[in-house]
């Protein structure tokens, strides 16, 4: 057969008239799936440059979020009256907030957050539509997802980069955390002004309570400030922040989270903003300065970062009272002088707990706190622990010296002539009448005659803090002493005789609600309970009938000393009523005479009887 016949009759079939192809050969498959996996490679690998270029954050550190939180600084009734942060948060769980706040955050900025894997598609397409017909970037359609990544993980620039690795992450935290987990990470994260980051935080900025405290309006207001926390804030902008909570709660209706009567209930129901904290820390701020220094001094670190709850001894209304006695006692006594400065403490005398603690007129105008910072002379205040350390030493209120003109040679020869405040002299005289009218010339010789070391040992067991004066002028006072320390010294004649260091810390727990310090009542008897019951009934006398009569008139039991130091350069009143303790002291600065009749009994004790009138009460 020719050739060419044979080829014709491998190419054809005479039936059908069909070309048949060569088979692929293994050789062609392998080729074939070389180049589709060289494809994959390529593709792969510039997805990962594309990805490495970005810099897509790590997302596996928000798994475990732990982020900076506020130390808080608690009063007696657990009620917050600071907060120290370098960032203000407190991270709550789900669990500690009513059931409508985070359904309000939901219906407010992402009412599909429960459906969607972390983006959702028509609200990006919806935003974009109406970007275009205002020609802005006015919206930009994030989820709460979206907004938990651009928080944690990104800068809060405006670019379409940005927007792209936002997506990204927000679809990969979708795939990591649970919709619990993310809505957690969420209402603690996100800031809703006035420095408030957080939901638990920002309840406390605006309405002064818990975020589980919180009723459906309030909800509803923290809920309507994401999207411009200046321009919804309720203490600034009231009536755009109620149009915003209308807003919110017309949402919640919408998704069936509430009823439309709840909403209108909520919305009819009148909100209290929370005080200014600039208004707050003017009242407490003394008291708190004191604590954060001893509570990091317990520590060992600053409180900015801490999240700890110190809970302290003071009383709220208490703290109220003494700021406003002591603003009113300056003003009577002096009431075009802005310059006079005074301070108040008052302690539940037989627990050594400081229930109010103010160092000033005014904390934001002066952070120097006179009550502890300010050592000045304490005058005849000074005289009831030389009266103890006698009556230990076996006087009695019987004994009696001679009140007459006194010369003694002092430093380098000169003589030092005391006399006492009225320049009178007046005999024979008891140590009853002694005491009761601060005559100073009877002091000096009970002093020389107990001896001045005998007195400085038993005015430390009494809390003075050393150094102390170690020459005659003691009998007068002539220390530093601080208004704090002075006023716990009295505890031991309301307390049987036993001495109470002031406390202003309880406890404090950590952010795991640990208990980290506990304060332990530190105690030790100084006098016996007979010496405690004389000096007791002799600063009753001074208050009937002696220097402090301007502090008589109040129920119970009351008593206190006066003090006085030269040319009416401080003025004091400590006293008590029943076993709280009040301690007042008024002066300048400057340590200049506040002029001719300003003595502790007319300018002190007055102040003490008006704050002790308001928290017997």
């Amino acid at each position: 057969m020719p050739s060419s016949q044979k080829q014709k009759k491998t190419l054809s079939n005479s039936k059908s008239g069909r070309i048949y192809k060569k088979p692929y050969t293994d050789k062609h498959i392998i080729g074939f799936l070389f180049a589709i996996s060289l494809s994959l490679t390529i593709f792969l690998g510039s997805l990962l440059l594309i990805l490495s270029l970005l810099k897509i954050p790590d997302i596996r550190s928000i798994a475990e979020y732990h982020p900076s939180q506020a130390s808080e600084i608690l009063d007696r009734q657990g009620k917050i009256i600071e907060r120290i942060y370098s960032e203000n948060r407190t991270v709550v769980p789900l669990s500690a907030m009513p059931e409508y706040l985070p359904r309000a955050f939901v219906a407010a900025e992402d009412s599909r957050f429960y459906g969607h894997p972390g983006l959702d598609l028509w609200s990006v397409f919806r935003a974009a539509i109406n970007n275009i017909k205002s020609g802005k970037r006015g919206q930009g359609g994030s989820t709460i997802t979206q907004q938990v990544a651009r928080s944690l993980l990104l800068t809060p620039e405006k670019t379409y980069l940005r927007k792209f690795k936002e997506a990204i992450l927000a679809w990969r935290i979708d795939t990591l955390l649970s919709k619990g987990e993310i809505l957690h990470i969420y209402l603690n994260q996100i800031y809703l002004g006035n420095g408030a980051y957080g939901v638990e935080a920002a309840a406390q900025v605006y309405f002064s309570k818990r975020a589980k405290n919180l009723s459906l309006g309030e909800a509803a207001i923290l809920a309507g400030l994401p999207q411009a926390p200046s321009r919804y804030s309720p203490d600034r902008h009231f009536i755009a922040a109620k149009a915003r909570q209308r807003y919110v709660l017309n949402r919640m209706v919408a998704e069936g989270y509430v009823s439309e009567k709840s909403a209108r209930e909520a919305y009819d129901c009148p909100l209290r903003i929370a005080e200014s904290p600039v208004k707050k820390r003017a009242v407490n701020g003394y008291f708190v300065q004191l604590v954060r220094k001893q509570a990091e001094k317990i520590l060992g670190r600053s409180l900015n970062r801490a999240g700890v709850r110190i809970h302290t001894t003071m009383d709220s209304l208490q703290q109220k009272h003494a700021a406003e006695a002591l603003i009113r006692g300056l003003h009577e006594s002096f009431p075009k002088d802005k310059k006079i400065q005074g301070a108040i403490v008052a302690i539940d005398g037989c627990s050594g707990r400081v229930r109010a603690l103010v160092g000033g007129r005014n904390f934001n105008k002066s952070a120097f706190d006179r009550s502890t910072q300010a050592r000045r002379s304490a005058g005849s205040l000074f005289k009831p622990l030389l009266y103890a350390a006698a009556f230990t030493e076996g006087y009695s209120t019987y004994s009696t010296f001679v009140d007459e003109p006194l010369s003694i040679r002092g430093h380098k020869g000169k003589q030092w002539r005391p006399r006492n405040f009225t320049g009178k002299h007046y005999g024979e005289t008891s140590l009853r009448e002694a005491l009761v009218f601060s005559r100073n010339i009877i002091a000096i010789k009970l002093l020389q005659q107990i001896g001045i070391k005998k007195v400085q040992e038993i005015a430390e067991s009494f809390g003075i803090s050393p150094p102390i004066t170690a020459d005659l002028s003691l009998a007068l006072g002539a220390t530093g002493v601080s208004l704090l320390e002075i006023t716990a010294a009295y505890a031991p004649f309301v307390c049987e005789g036993r001495y109470y260091s002031p406390t202003l810390i309880h406890k404090i727990i950590n952010s795991d609600g640990e208990i980290v310090f506990s304060a332990k009542t530190l105690t030790h008897r100084v006098v016996s309970k007979s010496v405690a019951n004389s000096m007791k009934g002799l600063l009753g006398e001074v208050v009937q009938r002696g220097t402090g009569k301007r502090a008589a008139g109040l129920k119970g039991i009351t008593g206190g000393k006066t003090g006085t130091t030269n040319e009416n350069r401080d003025a004091w009143f400590v006293g008590y009523s029943g076993r709280r303790l009040g301690g007042v002291w008024v002066g300048y600065d400057d340590n200049k005479s506040m002029g001719k009749g300003k003595s502790g009994g007319v300018v002190a004790a007055p102040v003490w009887r008006d704050f002790m009138s308001r928290i017997e009460q």
